[in-house]
């Protein structure tokens, strides 16, 4: 078995599993968690970018940073839950952090681009039912 074995088959299902644990546990550790923890005290003053509402632009938000973060992380429909990750991230980034320097908006741009990726590769072999 070559280097290059690792780079098809087996290797990318290996690289696609470690994606998926990452960024489903950084998601919910650093952001998704916080949210679901503190629903109550931020449902009124949650900020509203898409004018729902802040309940639901909260609800959106707990949906895609732990419940979709938690299929992701097991690989169910991981394309299917990596769009409203990525949906959330582009909103984050784009509107939300609008007129924030670069930096800021970077995290959501990067978690982002690893939603698109997800959305087109899946979440290879070592998933529960992609």
């Amino acid at each position: 078995m070559g280097i290059s074995n690792y780079f098809t088959g087996k290797g990318i299902d290996i690289g696609l599993l470690f994606l998926r644990l990452a960024v489903g546990l950084l998601m919910i550790g650093a952001h998704g968690l916080k949210k679901l923890l503190n629903f109550a005290a931020l449902m009124d003053t949650f900020p509203d970018p898409l004018g729902m509402g802040s309940f639901f632009s909260l609800s959106a938000a707990v949906f895609s940073e732990v419940i979709c973060s938690i299929l992701i992380i097991l690989g169910i429909k991981t394309r299917w839950f990596a769009l409203p990750s990525f949906i959330t991230m582009l909103v984050a980034a784009l509107i939300v952090h609008a007129h924030d320097p670069f930096n800021v908006k970077e995290k959501a741009m990067l978690f982002g681009l690893i939603y698109f990726v997800l959305m087109f590769t899946g979440g290879g072999r070592y998933s529960v039912r992609d």
